[in-house]
């Protein structure tokens, strides 16, 4: 019957169409790289560069001065210490989230997405100041947290906040998609066999998400160290107490201390570099474990 016949496709053949579809001229390609390359050392390299030799622009001794001054050592803890809180919080939120999107079906499960993206839609510093409307002395709870001498707003708990609120999208949004495509089939099968669901989280969800758990944390805690909009809202800029490494900066450069606001943003950048150092040796990770599993 015509309906049965097989269809029989060789890789040999899918591999040419897919090698003649992306087949252009030669200076096509060639204008296409020239422009990225040229598109990434204007706007990328160019900066970085001009950061590092502007720290570096009154010697090593003023360099050093100004990384371990008593004011930018205590933004440089802050940024690293409220990273440590923020990181992991919306690890568990961001895997809960991914959970119950993927593995449940309930009313609502759109707007909850729609609810896990709007720190992508609304501007960081309206976030900062919807923190101060509801914890401020004028706030909604400002009276009841005053009563209790319990602080908020100008201090650490509110730049936590704040950047828990602009951070906590990245791991979810890296969870959700790789979990919808692996299904529910193995947690299934592993309940059946008498798993209880701690188990077969442990033992079967977690070691399939984890790399793209890592890549969602790392991009989670870049943000958390570079972010400047709602942080500088709620902070205060407390020299010493509420100045994370962006506030630090800005208050050096408008001070017109440029070595020192650039030896800061040096550090930063170290970070950012050592980031994406991390990020394609996990791209690299998951992609041999990939190749592993279709061989």
């Amino acid at each position: 019957m015509a309906g049965n016949v097989p269809i029989n496709v060789s890789s040999t053949t899918i591999t040419n169409q897919k090698v003649k579809g992306t087949n252009d001229p030669k200076w096509v390609q060639l204008l296409l790289i020239t422009i990225a390359l040229l598109f990434l050392g204007l706007f990328l390299f160019l900066p970085l560069i001009t950061v590092f030799i502007q720290a570096f622009d009154k010697g090593l001794e003023v360099y050093i001065a100004a990384i371990t001054n008593p004011d930018a050592f205590s933004a440089i803890k802050l940024t690293i210490f409220v990273a440590i809180i923020a990181v992991p919080l919306n690890a568990i939120f961001g895997i809960m989230s991914a959970w119950a999107i993927t593995k449940f079906q309930f009313r609502g499960k759109n707007f909850l997405i729609t609810l896990i993206d709007l720190p992508f839609a609304v501007s960081p510093i309206i976030a900062g100041l919807i923190f101060v409307l509801l914890f401020g002395s004028q706030g909604l709870f400002g009276e009841w947290l005053f009563e209790r001498d319990i602080k908020i707003i100008f201090a650490v708990p509110g730049i936590v906040l704040a950047t828990i609120f602009v951070t906590f999208p990245f791991i979810a949004r890296e969870l959700i998609p790789l979990m919808q495509a692996q299904g529910t089939a193995e947690e299934e099968a592993s309940i059946t066999l008498g798993a209880n669901g701690w188990k077969t989280f442990w033992y079967v969800t977690l070691p399939n998400i984890k790399w793209a758990l890592l890549y969602g944390m790392i991009l989670c805690n870049a943000r958390a160290i570079g972010e400047f909009g709602a942080v500088s809202v709620v902070s205060g800029h407390i020299r010493g107490l509420t100045n994370t490494m962006p506030l630090h900066i800005e208050i050096l450069y408008g001070e017109y201390q440029f070595a020192a606001a650039f030896a800061v943003a040096s550090l930063m950048s170290i970070m950012a570099i050592f980031t994406l150092i991390l990020k394609s040796i996990l791209e690299w990770k998951a992609r041999k474990q990939l190749d592993t599993g279709l061989n």
